[in-house]
């Protein structure tokens, strides 16, 4: 057990040597050049880990493996159920019928294009499908940690799945302002907020597309991409039902357990606890920020897990299934938010 009474040291020092590394991602994402780029300390500290386990891994005491694997594990569950206090239920009602709308159908569109293209046409291994479909639809990073747990992914599948949304997650953020003010999306700033909201990856990507084009696009967009963010909890724990059954096997004359994933049940009750403003505004930035910083450990130590080696033999299907993904986004996106902003 790691922590029992002879191992409870050790795995503490893993734990806080994987801190020591999320700290340094914290600052490093500070700089003016990476926060131009909307690049936040989750995509800093898996690169540092990955550099890590690539590099000096070997060197680190086997004793401390533990602390790693309760970063990647029961530090992310934590880390998902706080991401609540980032959301309200307020905030449902500020976009309206339209922005649930856009929201709703992004997410199940989207994912189930992603695995039918990924698991069908590219014949391309199902988790790694599910991770990188997951974080197109719902909010990139944030969602594949959520997933992994769920369909117990190996920690470089995630990796994967992370690369593919910081490469089409940043390239959406420069474009969809640049196509914008270029006329070539005749949207008003209100539609446009919908539009980025509903199809761009990142939280971070979002705010930064957001407010390139003006104030009421930027709010439009944040309140629908945290829409997006709420639907993690039902999303998986119909993904966790629909693995049960389809999985479902006969052994020992018993079905397999469908496994609840109760942090997304949390998630929901922490959302609807801040939906009451309970807490003093100052109190929630500083969960937030503490949020952030177990969010970037256990991206940290995702990256820690993880050994390029194991890439070997992947090849360009996930760029294949993400880019299929950010087609449908841009364009599949651009009906969806016009079609429901005219009948709302």
């Amino acid at each position: 057990m790691p922590f029992s009474k002879e191992n409870r040291v050790s795995t503490l020092n893993g734990i806080l040597f994987v801190a020591l590394f999320s700290t340094s991602a914290m600052f490093i994402a500070d700089y003016p050049f990476l926060k131009s780029l909307a690049i936040s300390p989750l995509i800093v500290g898996i690169l540092i880990g990955v550099f890590y386990a690539n590099t000096l891994r070997s060197k680190l005491p086997e004793e401390w493996a533990p602390g790693i694997i309760f970063s990647t594990k029961t530090l992310l569950r934590t880390a998902i159920v706080f991401y609540g206090f980032r959301l309200t239920f307020q905030n449902i009602a500020d976009v309206g019928l339209s922005g649930i709308l856009v929201s709703v159908i992004m997410v199940t569109t989207t994912f189930i294009i992603g695995y039918f293209t990924g698991t069908k046409i590219f014949k391309f291994d199902k988790d790694t499908t599910i991770l990188i479909s997951a974080g197109s639809s719902i909010c990139g990073a944030a969602a594949v940690l959520a997933t992994e747990p769920v369909i117990n992914a190996k920690p470089y599948k995630s990796v994967i799945a992370v690369s593919t949304v910081v490469i089409f997650g940043t390239l959406s953020m420069f474009l969809y302002p640049l196509a914008y003010k270029a006329g070539y999306i005749p949207f008003s700033a209100s539609e446009m907020g919908l539009y980025i909201g509903g199809t761009i990856h990142e939280v971070a990507h979002v705010v930064g597309a957001g407010s390139a084009i003006g104030e009421l696009t930027a709010k439009n967009a944040v309140i629908v991409k945290m829409l997006r963010v709420m639907l993690i909890a039902p999303f998986l724990i119909i993904l966790s039902i629909l693995i049960a059954r389809t999985g479902e096997k006969i052994k020992d004359k018993k079905r397999v357990k469908i496994t609840i994933p109760w942090f997304a049940v949390f998630f929901i009750f922490v959302a609807g606890f801040n939906s009451l403003n309970l807490l003093p505004a100052g109190v929630v930035n500083g969960i937030n920020s503490l949020d952030t910083f177990l969010l970037t450990m256990a991206m940290t130590a995702l990256g820690m897990e993880t050994n390029v080696s194991k890439f070997k033999g992947v090849g360009l299907k996930p760029v294949y299934i993400a880019s299929v993904l950010y087609v449908w986004l841009i364009l599949g996106g651009y009906f969806v938010t016009k079609l429901i902003y005219q009948i709302s």
